[in-house]
């Protein structure tokens, strides 16, 4: 008997240290769950660039648009500053409609886009690589008709320069080929519609760096209204609630 208690004993100290090896890493977890929480609700109320936007500059005309989910920013396909289509080709679309004046452009997980167009698409795997910075991401471009706004999509003028600077970064964010091409993503049954387009994209979506962070970035990129963070739409479209 006595032989038996030196066996059991140290099984049972090294059981105890891994419950509390666990408990405490699921304390620590869940702080930083909460902490994570805390940022998404409080960092979207603090903006930045409070004072900027003329509403005299008639300039250029940008749009902030959201699904419901994440925000595109909407410029025109062409004017004297940026021709879109020299990355987001009409010929990329299934509609490939010449004719359309505007082009949508978000970034996001490579797998969100592709392989969920509903949430009840969604799979675990899709999910957890695009948390955990494990996937690669993706230009979602859409062509426009016309913009019509609301609660989902304001309108934002901003001068040439300010455009200039949006440009810049927008097309920062498109990979290229060895030609400085954009690098197109051919997609069939993605569940978007005719006018939609995909390109690869650099960056690597993940709990800190979402698509609509993305274009929170754009907006402070020239120099607009924007949150000092926000992982979700209603941050941008809060700051500017009251156009």
């Amino acid at each position: 008997m006595p032989g038996n208690t030196f066996i059991i004993q140290p099984w049972c100290m090294f059981i105890r240290k891994l419950i509390i090896i666990l408990l405490k890493t699921l304390l620590l977890l869940l702080i930083l769950l909460a902490l994570y929480a805390l940022a998404v609700w409080l960092l979207p109320y603090i903006a930045v660039n409070k004072e900027a936007g003329n509403p005299n500059s008639e300039d250029v005309s940008i749009y902030i648009k959201t699904n419901g989910v994440h925000t595109d920013i909407v410029v025109p396909v062409k004017n004297n500053r940026m021709d879109w289509t020299q990355l987001i080709r009409y010929e990329h679309t299934d509609a490939k409609d010449s004719s359309l004046q505007y082009v949508g452009i978000g970034w996001g997980d490579k797998g969100f886009y592709l392989q969920t167009p509903e949430w009840k698409d969604l799979k675990f795997s899709v999910a957890f690589k695009a948390m955990f910075h494990l996937s690669s991401s993706a230009i979602h471009a859409t062509f426009y008709n016309e913009i019509v706004t609301g609660e989902d999509c304001k309108e934002i003028r901003i001068s040439n320069v300010e455009y200039d600077k949006l440009v810049q970064y927008i097309k920062d964010t498109f990979q290229k080929d060895a030609g400085g091409n954009s690098i197109h993503i051919p997609s069939t049954d993605d569940g978007y519609g005719a006018t939609d387009a995909f390109y690869e994209a650099n960056g690597k979506y993940d709990l800190f760096h979402t698509c609509n962070t993305w274009a929170n970035s754009a907006l402070k990129a020239c120099n607009q209204r924007a949150c000092l963070w926000t992982a979700l739409d209603g941050g941008i479209f809060y700051q500017y609630k009251d156009r």
